[in-house]
């Protein structure tokens, strides 16, 4: 169902500065903004209004998340003229760090402006960190942006969370003044500092790289700040008697099926938990892999095995599932993902498998298995879902369907030279 639309205009009511909210008539929209978000009725201006401010402004975009869309261009455009009219410092010049010098990332490389008048100086918290009132825009407008673009979830929430370690650092620095050598420095100290690992550092660039491109819709200047060389790190795997010992060591039959289910299709944590009933097709033998990673919808081969071992499960589960496939007992609803990465961690433990693997390495055995057996990786690619067929080439280094057949040099040495032992 379509979400009703919410403009944010600036209004001038009784001499004071205001947010004015204006949308169709809705009962349940007004007593929304009025109980939580403390809005008041205007019948001079025919619409609801709160106080002009942060808090309020905050207040708002919660009290509204996932009942209707914000438009507040208008407002932002009459907010950002205002601010750049008080605005009196200017930024100052970088100042380079020095060998073992102790590094203020952001903070000094931007002045401090005054801040206007509706933006109170309190601090608020997010995830434990702390955000200064000039900055706690950001994080409900990123977050807003992201779901009018339909990222997933996790995506949107990697985002915030990077993006608040930035504005922790920054304390009442503008984050919206920041520029390319700026935002350089910062890495620079994420890197030296606080030692983050070449994919975390790529997280943090695309979240503050969608804020400031996205969001504020600044030119595309992320092409200026370098970006680390990712490691090549080859999938890990279990081989086909370990993968014996961790399903040999359930009992439970709805766990079993699951581990089953995800290294016999070769699906991830995500797409076990939101299989339906209606997605094993066992005419055509395949599955419906819905919206997937990049929301790319997939079939994959059905084994007629795991097809009679979900029946059986289905057949003796009590109660049986009426719409997931694995249903909580408990909520009638999907498995939560984190719950089938404890049930695998806890086979995996009890199996007596010391690799340090998750329940993501079935879906890397499954491939690896594939192209072992001769599979053309192509088809492997489609099956997995990958976008790009680099992706699935990196099974070919832990293949060992090609090293088989290798004779270490070492070995004709020893048969053809009289070497000593």
């Amino acid at each position: 169902m379509e979400l009703p639309a919410i403009l944010l205009k600036p209004l001038q009511h009784r001499e004071q500065e205001c947010i004015g909210i204006y949308f169709e008539h809705s009962t349940a929209l007004n007593g929304v903004i009025q109980k939580q978000a403390g809005a008041r009725w205007s019948r001079t201006h025919s619409c609801w209004y709160v106080p002009s401010g942060k808090e309020n402004y905050n207040k708002l975009f919660f009290a509204l998340q996932g009942k209707a869309v914000i438009d507040h261009a208008e407002l932002y455009q009459y907010l950002a003229a205002k601010k750049n009219k008080k605005q009196t410092n200017a930024i100052k010049p970088v100042t380079i760090i020095k060998k073992n010098e102790t590094v203020q990332p952001v903070v000094t490389a931007v002045s401090k402006q005054k801040n206007p008048e509706w933006i109170n100086k309190r601090v608020i918290v997010y995830k434990k960190e702390k955000i200064y009132g000039i900055n706690d825009h950001i994080l409900p407008a990123m977050h807003q942006h992201l779901k009018l673009k339909a990222y997933s979830p996790s995506t949107i929430k990697t985002y915030l969370n990077e993006m608040s370690q930035l504005l922790a650092i920054l304390k009442d620095i503008p984050a919206d003044q920041l520029k390319p050598e700026h935002l350089k420095r910062y890495l620079v100290f994420c890197s030296e500092k606080l030692n983050l690992k070449e994919n975390t550092l790529h997280s943090r660039m695309n979240a503050m790289k969608f804020y400031y491109e996205q969001v504020l819709g600044r030119e595309k200047f992320f092409w200026e700040i370098p970006r680390p060389k990712k490691p090549l790190l080859l999938p890990k795997l279990l081989n086909e008697k370990e993968l014996a010992k961790l399903f040999n060591s359930l009992v439970n039959k709805k766990h079993k099926a699951m581990l089953f289910t995800a290294y016999s299709a070769g699906l991830r944590v995500s797409e076990i938990v939101k299989l339906k009933l209606s997605d094993i097709d066992s005419q055509r033998m395949q599955i419906f892999i819905s919206r997937a990673k990049g929301k790319k919808d997939r079939y994959v081969n059905l084994s007629p095995l795991l097809l009679d071992i979900l029946r059986s499960y289905i057949r003796y589960s009590k109660p049986r599932p009426t719409e997931y496939l694995f249903e909580s007992e408990q909520t009638h609803t999907a498995y939560p993902a984190r719950t089938v990465q404890q049930i695998f961690s806890m086979a995996k433990h009890k199996a007596g498998i010391l690799k340090e693997v998750g329940i993501h390495s079935l879906r890397h055995s499954f491939a690896t298995h594939l192209l072992d057996k001769g599979t053309d990786i192509r088809y492997i690619k489609d099956l997995l879902g990958h976008f790009d067929i680099r992706t699935t080439e990196r099974y070919l280094h832990v293949s060992k369907k090609q090293l088989v057949n290798v004779v270490s040099p070492f070995d004709d040495l020893w048969k053809k030279e009289s070497i000593d032992w």
